[in-house]
């Protein structure tokens, strides 16, 4: 009896150490908004296979997508707080950070080149800075977004198309009163509702990125894809500060550069995507509208400057000048 409890004990000893031996130094629980199949988590999975590769192991990467770990709210406040480690977030950093609001400004940025010269230089590195600073989160890569684009049932090449579209728009002020400026009636409505007020006439009009008018099925109840690129915008995938300055100087790098790896990565998968956004929805019957880009911006600035504030009005100058 005795000798076989010696056994078992020394068995679980070995077990125990083996366990141990494997274990990583270090666990980054990643949690954000993503389904399994979009490829923002894509793009996690590859961060998570170089960080763990590049580490021999002493970095572990748990990824939570579909908000396993609550909203993307809920998340920044889990990493402030030390319950998690990593997010993807945008203009909501603008709850602390106000030049973050930068990211959802329509008519920012004429197209993707801008916003990436932008974003890749001082103006990026300037927003970044007061992120950090505010939040104490660390934008280690990010990505670019689909822009939003108008649906409806009749062409809308001009702001005098618009002609009192009724509209549905996100509560968000900004986008409300830049859309009355071009001439819409806008109307904030949950997105759960705007399918059932297209197909009942209650609404004319909606607009979002290509990938949510796949994915709601609006080709069912929208004709035609005015491409109006009103808002372009990117976002970040962060850690927090504390946590990746917690870890010595060569896990950092690992981390930083298995960031640069997924930001490369998500890219190209983003640009194969938007193609074959485009392409779906033309085959499912819906005509994209080339609209006057330039006569919906000046039509759109007042609003904008408006709802602006020195110091976002200074970035968003320094953003036309570009």
């Amino acid at each position: 009896m005795i000798k076989k409890l010696l056994t078992s004990a020394v068995l679980a000893t070995m077990v125990f150490s083996a366990q141990s031996a494997l274990a990583a130094d270090y666990t980054l629980r990643f949690g954000h908004l993503a389904n399994e199949q979009n490829i923002w988590h894509q793009a996690a999975e590859k961060f998570k296979e170089e960080v763990e590769a590049n580490s021999d192991g002493r970095i572990e990467v748990r990824l939570y997508p579909s908000e396993q770990l609550g909203s993307e709210m809920d998340v920044i406040n889990s990493i402030q707080l030390g319950t998690a480690d990593m997010t993807i977030t945008g203009e909501s950093l603008q709850n602390w950070a106000p030049k973050a609001a930068m990211m959802a400004v329509p008519y920012a940025f004429r197209d993707s080149e801008h916003l990436h010269n932008a974003v890749n230089g001082e103006i990026g590195a300037e927003i970044e800075e007061q992120i950090i600073e505010r939040t104490n989160l660390v934008p280690l890569a990010w990505f670019e977004r689909g822009a939003r684009e108008l649906t409806s049932n009749r062409p809308i090449r001009t702001p005098d198309d618009l002609d009192g579209l009724r509209l549905r728009v996100p509560n968000v002020p900004l986008f409300v009163d830049t859309w009355q400026a071009m001439g819409a009636r806008p109307t904030p409505m949950a997105f759960s509702e705007v399918f059932t007020a297209l197909q009942q006439n209650t609404l004319e009009g909606q607009e979002n990125p290509l990938s949510l008018i796949e994915s709601a099925s609006f080709n069912e109840v929208q004709d035609y894809v005015n491409m109006t690129g009103h808002v372009r915008s990117w976002i970040y995938v962060v850690i927090g500060r504390n946590q990746l300055e917690n870890m010595p100087e060569e896990l950092q790098q690992v981390v930083r550069d298995a960031a640069e790896t997924m930001q490369a990565f998500e890219s190209e998968l983003f640009v194969e995507d938007q193609k074959r956004l485009e392409q779906a929805l033309q085959e499912r019957g819906m005509e994209f509208i080339e609209v006057d880009v330039d006569a919906f911006a000046e039509a759109a600035r007042p609003a904008v400057l408006d709802a602006l504030t020195p110091e976002q009005r200074e970035i968003f100058d320094a953003i036309q000048d570009l």
